[in-house]
């Protein structure tokens, strides 16, 4: 059996629930490689005190140290939520094969602010199980405001 763009986002999402668990705006991200998943990540901002901690961050770190080396067009970054503009400057400096993520950032998504920001044959997929990775992110900050 092949798996498929819902598979890895849903391992993401596994890894934004543990960002939720933690305390963290529920974020995660895998990045997979030939069909191995190389790396996850989720959001570490408040438990490392670090703006720079997302979940994209930690798993492109992770990736480069699991395959020796910086670049990672060979591999698919599968995100919850639409990277930031911090976060598609590293994705393009890395040179991913591929992004996938579930629900667009319209607000601080980095289709609004920089929208070249990605390596120009970085392949773009949206809306992958879009619905989970919305609500996630809608119950939290819903969450947030009633405290």
């Amino acid at each position: 059996m092949t798996k498929d763009d819902n598979f890895y986002m849903q391992q993401a999402i596994a890894e934004a629930r543990k960002a939720l668990s933690e305390g963290e705006i529920p974020i995660g991200a895998v990045v997979v490689c030939r069909g191995d998943i190389i790396a996850r990540g989720h959001n570490l901002t408040e438990t490392l005190k670090d703006v720079t901690a997302h979940a994209e961050m930690q798993a492109l770190t992770a990736a480069a140290d699991t395959i020796g080396g910086k670049y990672l067009q060979d591999c698919t970054l599968y995100v919850t939520v639409e990277p930031c503009v911090m976060c598609a400057g590293a994705i393009g400096w890395s040179q991913m094969g591929r992004v996938v993520f579930g629900t667009a950032d319209e607000k601080r998504g980095y289709q609004r602010f920089a929208p070249e920001a990605l390596h120009p044959k970085t392949q773009v997929t949206a809306g992958i199980l879009e619905e989970e990775c919305r609500r996630l992110m809608v119950d939290f900050f819903k969450g947030r405001r009633l405290n």
